[in-house]
């Protein structure tokens, strides 16, 4: 049998590939401690899971349910955005229900890109922006995401011929990987960028609830006229702890959102009823709860960054998301300093990398697990920095094992 062409070019997702080095280290006897998945460990709020049983329980609610998602659900993004930035949008038009953000990702360069076509992606940045450029059979621009510039792509580096090609361009802040925050005034300069080169402005916002220390993150609908160019990409995944449920959200330009239904309307069905009216239910959480569990992630951002610090690796807690980006020591590549720290500690971070060649030299840590499982780790850590495993030591090189 013969496979389509297009998956010539896509590689084994980076973390499936990662995933058989953490069960080669299993097989050894290791307990693994994984800080390399963002994927939350805490549960959702107990008034979101009685609201999907409930749902459930009714024999009417297993159905095909539609393709546009029910108008409550839709009715709820759109309160939960005047409520929350104070963006107006249209439950009928500007507001398109996904099963996940991933799936909306993929499924805008399936409708917009064609072979030929340039898609402008953060590097580094979550791998789905490139893979879905290449699955539409498009080119990937990457524009490069450096310490120096804050994180932030420069818009007016990209080379006008590049620009003009482009048909799509993919921003995300709070931005996965590096923890960094982007303002209204970049945001405003992306939408006179995007309107310039008539691009799609695609901002993938996941992350915008979880924040710490008062900061509170934009979205970028809230720049004047950002509708007539944008979409933004939002979930349920990151701000409820709902990763499994696949529940997320395409908002803003209205066209766009058209051109994004019509394709998922000739591939899937909906989202499952019962998880529609669960989401319903999460949109209604008293913010305490948010604030409650951010704290928590805040105090594991406090005790992985010290426990970094006490081997040696210099890092700072975001002011969001679920990450820190760290430097690797001179003379290591990001995945060979991943792995020797899971061969030396069993402890597992995720090589910068793996979001592309501009996170060469970082690596991720993620907090999602629980609190004992993440002092476990810095107490590894801080094991190994005693034992001279450290490179301020100056014996990493020669102390170490990366095969």
């Amino acid at each position: 049998m013969k496979p389509a062409a297009r998956l010539r070019s896509i590689p084994l997702y980076p973390f499936a590939r990662w995933n058989l080095e953490l069960n080669r280290v299993r097989q050894h006897g290791t307990d693994v401690i994984r800080l390399d998945m963002g994927n939350p460990d805490l549960p959702p709020p107990p008034e979101v899971i009685a609201a999907l049983c409930g749902s459930a329980e009714d024999h009417n609610h297993h159905g095909y349910p539609g393709y546009h998602g029910l108008f409550a659900l839709r009715k709820a993004i759109a309160d939960y955005y005047a409520r929350r930035f104070g963006v107006i949008l249209d439950p009928e038009t500007e507001i398109l229900p996904l099963i996940g953000s991933k799936e909306g990702i993929i499924n805008i360069a399936l409708a917009f890109l064609d072979p030929g076509d340039v898609a402008l992606i953060p590097d580094p940045g979550y791998a789905p922006y490139t893979m879905g450029t290449l699955l539409a059979g498009a080119q990937a621009y990457r524009v490069p995401l450096r310490a120096s510039q804050g994180f932030l792509p420069d818009l007016d580096a990209i080379p006008t011929a590049v620009a003009q090609q482009a048909t799509l361009m993919w921003l995300n802040y709070p931005n996965n990987p590096t923890g960094t925050m982007a303002d209204l005034e970049f945001f405003e300069h992306a939408v006179r960028f995007a309107r310039v080169h008539d691009i799609l402005l695609c901002h993938d916002a996941p992350y915008s609830d979880v924040t710490y220390d008062d900061y509170t993150a934009p979205s970028i609908l809230q720049v004047p006229g950002a509708k007539e160019v944008a979409v933004e990409f939002n979930s349920l995944s990151k701000t409820f702890n709902m990763a499994g449920w696949r529940v997320g959200m395409a908002v803003g330009n209205a066209a766009s959102l058209k051109l994004l239904a019509l394709l998922k309307s000739n591939i899937d069905s909906g989202i499952f009823l019962p998880l529609q009216e669960a989401a319903v239910r999460a949109f209604s959480i008293d913010q305490q709860w948010i604030a409650a569990r951010n704290a928590i992630y805040h105090r594991r951002l406090t005790s992985i960054v010290a426990a970094l610090h006490a081997f040696g690796i210099d890092a700072n807690i975001p002011l969001a998301t679920l990450y820190v980006w760290a430097k690797v020591p001179d003379g290591w590549t990001s995945e060979r300093f991943a792995l020797s720290l899971l061969n030396r500690t069993g402890v597992a971070v995720a090589p910068g990398s793996f979001f592309g060649p501009g996170g060469e030299g970082y690596i991720r840590v993620s907090i999602t697990t629980a609190d004992e499982r993440v002092q476990q780790a810095g107490q590894r850590l801080r094991r190994a920095a005693r034992r001279g495993v450290s490179h301020r030591s100056g014996e990493l090189c020669a102390g170490w094992d990366c095969t």
